[in-house]
């Protein structure tokens, strides 16, 4: 599965995942990327705007098995 492709399926999973969270639970800490804790408002945002930090939170998640 090339790159591009397997980003879409993660953000695709993540948006699958996002939109089933209480509206209070968006606001907590998802994970923390270096010394950031990210939330799943800001990874959204991130993942959204299609920024490196987007591409790196999308990832993690994965690897973690949160989506």
């Amino acid at each position: 599965m090339n790159e591009t492709k397997q980003n879409s399926d993660l953000v695709e999973r993540f948006h699958k995942v996002y939109d089933n969270l209480p509206l209070r639970e968006r606001t907590q800490v998802v994970l923390v990327l270096g010394t950031e804790p990210i939330s799943w408002e800001i990874a959204r945002n991130e993942i959204i705007n299609n920024t490196k930090t987007g591409n790196e939170i999308i990832q993690k998640l994965f690897e973690l098995k949160i989506i």
